[in-house]
């Protein structure tokens, strides 16, 4: 027969029982909602990230559909229109119009001057390089654009207060702009060749370049050295309008041999390009970086002697 002491007892074990049975209960609930919210913390960021990669390869696929669409209406409609229209008028013009040399000083002004107003110059190399191909080309080319260099140059130290409040608007380009001031006579002249060969554009350099500690000989002679190519390309995509200009209007028949020697020269052409710009971009980078590292370790460096300091 069952006591009342006994009877207490099972009713508290059936109690502790019970709370047992919930409490575990209580942590399988917050163990599964634990490993749920991992799950979705982990879930969650695999969705965004594929959710982007699909709106970048959707975009990427749309830009690439419209820059074929731009490219096929530009080789049925706005090439022969650009050969008829304005291309071979020129030609045209500057084969009546003045003499050769005559023709030469307008080129040289033409690119002396429009580096000045900030009008790109390219159209003027392009023809240099049209009617006077690689030799007196590339002295027009080169003569002109010393004095397009120079002249701004000479300008902006007049300006340079003004030039360098205006420059604090970007800092970051105001940075890359200070890298070529800094260094030995051998260093400016590398990071001015840079620039010109870099797709920063030099008409902005040849004026925001006077606020830095950049000497004019060094500035000279790097931007002559680095026109040398841009020259040259100029003059080669010159050359070849003018071959393609004569050959559709029947001025001169291409042979299999001649098409082909201007399809792989245009393609070395491009790559060349390509290649100066991605070296020179990349190389200013690693040295605006090698920078930013001296300025940390010289900062650090002189924190860690008021440390010392400090401390004795």
């Amino acid at each position: 027969m069952m006591t009342p002491e006994s009877s207490k007892e099972l009713e508290k074990h059936a109690i502790s029982g019970h709370h047992v049975r919930g409490n575990s209960e209580y942590v399988r609930l917050a163990i599964s909602d634990e490993l749920r919210a991992v799950e979705t913390e982990t879930l969650q960021p695999l969705a965004e990230s594929r959710i982007k990669s699909f709106r970048w390869w959707m975009k990427a696929f749309l830009w690439c559909f419209v820059i074929v669409v731009l490219a096929l209406v530009l080789l049925k409609w706005g090439v022969p229109f650009t050969f008829e229209k304005i291309l071979y008028p020129i030609m045209e013009w500057e084969a009546t119009a003045f003499g050769r040399p005559v023709l030469a000083l307008v080129l040289v002004a033409s690119l002396a001057l429009f580096p000045v107003l900030f009008i790109p110059s390219g159209p003027s190399m392009w023809l240099a390089g049209m009617i006077f191909g690689y030799g007196l080309g590339f002295v027009i080319i080169m003569v002109g654009t010393t004095i397009g260099m120079v002249l701004p140059y000479l300008i902006g130290l007049v300006f340079r207060d003004r030039i360098h409040q205006w420059l604090k608007r970007w800092p970051k380009n105001a940075a890359m702009i200070m890298l070529a001031g800094e260094g030995s006579w051998f260093h400016q002249f590398q990071v001015v060749a840079l620039f010109r060969v870099s797709p920063f554009p030099y008409t902005i350099f040849n004026y925001a370049v006077v606020v830095t500690n950049m000497r004019f000989w060094p500035y000279l002679c790097g931007s002559i050295a680095g026109m040398v190519p841009e020259a040259f390309i100029y003059i080669y995509s010159g050359r070849l309008i003018r071959t393609l200009a004569d050959a559709q209007y029947g001025k001169q028949h291409l042979t299999t041999l001649e098409i082909v020697y201007n399809i792989i020269s245009f393609i070395v052409a491009v790559v060349t390009t390509i290649a100066f710009t991605v070296y020179a971009k990349r190389t200013l980078n690693e040295l605006n970086m090698a920078e930013v590292n001296e300025e940390a370790a010289s900062v650090s460096g002189i924190g860690s002697l008021e440390i010392e300091k400090g401390s004795h």
